[in-house]
């Protein structure tokens, strides 16, 4: 197990921004802030799975082939090469929490597919 966030760490986004909350020897805990209309890049990861949930807001969530409608509450797996996004489609930010749990546990461990953004 390689975990290589650190607590307190953070970053803004084209999308939002991110924070890691708490990290241990097989965790990660993020807390991702969405801003209205915005969307991160259809992606996968090959090392983790990720466990979000939604503290507030309504997201567009998208999960290997299925697309769903998530507010507070929702709760939702997303295993390691599974392509996946969140997109905000509310009028306020969705926030959620993701668990990041795996053998490498890194802001580098991100395959994206499409991305409105640009980056690669």
């Amino acid at each position: 197990m390689v975990v290589k966030y650190e607590k307190g760490a953070s970053d803004v986004r084209p999308w939002g921004t991110w924070e890691i909350l708490d990290t241990g020897d097989h965790h990660t805990v993020k807390r991702i802030v969405v801003r209205p209309g915005q969307k991160l890049s259809l992606q996968s990861h090959d090392h983790r799975d990720e466990h979000w949930i939604i503290t507030e807001g309504t997201a567009k969530v998208t999960n290997g082939d299925k697309i769903i409608t998530a507010g507070p509450n929702t709760a939702i797996f997303i295993p390691a090469k599974a392509k996946h996004r969140i997109e905000n489609v509310g009028s306020t930010d969705v926030i959620f929490i993701e668990v990041q749990t795996g053998e490498l546990l890194d802001e580098n461990d991100i395959i994206r597919y499409e991305d409105v953004y640009g980056r690669v």
